[in-house]
This record gives structure tokens, C-alpha cells and sequence, in this order.
């Protein structure tokens, strides 16, 4: 069943890029009491996420704590080391958390993975976005497939 408004979010694991190697992060910790903003993109350095999804993120990381956001958390289902390197890469600093969903289990717990297979990809998460407020989903922003208009940062702003 794929989330929707209303709906609490899934609990979860993520791997994070830390200080001393890869950290775990329980989603309830990331998403309790706090204002998050979750996307999700196919892959780390793929065309469309890495030229134009994730780097609206990291430029408007601003406007996003004036709206009262606590956290941008950008999820693919990657590696950890692929999600550093691209973060390093893609300059994000403390703008954007960089989350992997390395076997794809929060992107199923979603009820918004995809098969990838014919590009060569695997399963995969879709592209979309969440609002999230204390845990519980309150805008939920899928993509179509190809699309890329409602996930992006400034469409999440305007409904924000």
C-alpha cells in the first residue's frame, strides 16, 4: 500500500555518512517532532537527480528553514558511500541529509519502489517528495514516470 496523506510514516532504517564511517539513523528519529522534507530520487548521479533535483534542494535550503523545516533529507536506495561522495560532490554541506536506502526497504515500506531493471538499475525508489510533521505524512508528491514537476524543490515550497 503506497503512503498518503494523513498516514504515519513507516518505521525505518537509514544509513548516513558520519564523522567516524557510516552511522545508522532510525526514521522515528529523523521524523519525530520535527518538520522534514523527504525526497527521493532514482539514483545518486543520475541525470535529472543529480543537474536539477537534489541541487534545488541544496540552493533553496534556506527558503526551506524560513518555512519552518527542520530537516531536507534526500533518499535514494545507493550505498552509503555513493550517497557521501555525491553529497561531497554535489557540494550539500549541512543544507541537505544525505540518506541511503541501501536495499530499497524504506522506499518498499513507502509502497513507492519501482523496477528499474530495464535501465539496468534494479529496484529502485520513485522520485517524489514528502512533507512530514511529527512522523506523520502531510503532503505526499509522486512523480509520474519521466516527470519532474512536483517533487521539485520549488513546487514542495509552494505548498509548504
Amino acid at each position: 500500500m503506497t503512503i498518503k496523506a494523513g498516514d504515519k510514516m513507516p518505521a525505518g532504517v537509514f544509513t548516513i555518512p558520519g564523522p567516524d564511517g557510516p552511522q545508522k539513523l532510525q526514521a522515528d528519529d529523523l521524523l519525530k517532532g520535527k518538520k522534514v522534507v523527504l525526497f527521493s530520487v532514482p539514483g545518486a548521479f543520475t541525470p535529472t537527480c543529480d543537474a536539477r533535483h537534489l541541487p534545488g534542494f541544496v540552493q533553496h535550503a534556506a527558503d526551506f528553514k524560513a518555512k519552518g523545516v527542520d530537516t531536507v533529507a534526500c533518499m535514494a536506495v545507493n550505498d552509503v558511500f555513493v550517497m557521501k561522495a555525491w553529497g561531497k560532490a554535489s557540494a550539500v554541506d549541512d543544507k541537505v541529509l544525505m540518506l541511503a536506502d541501501g536495499n530499497g526497504d524504506y522506499a518498499k515500506a513507502l509502497g513507492l519502489e519501482m523496477d528499474a531493471t530495464g535501465f539496468g538499475m534494479g529496484m529502485r525508489g520513485k522520485r517524489f517528495a514528502i512533507v512530514v510533521e511529527d512522523g506523520v505524512a502531510k503532503q505526499v508528491l509522486v512523480e509520474g514516470p519521466g516527470e519532474f514537476k512536483v517533487s521539485s524543490a520549488e513546487h514542495v515550497l509552494s505548498v509548504l
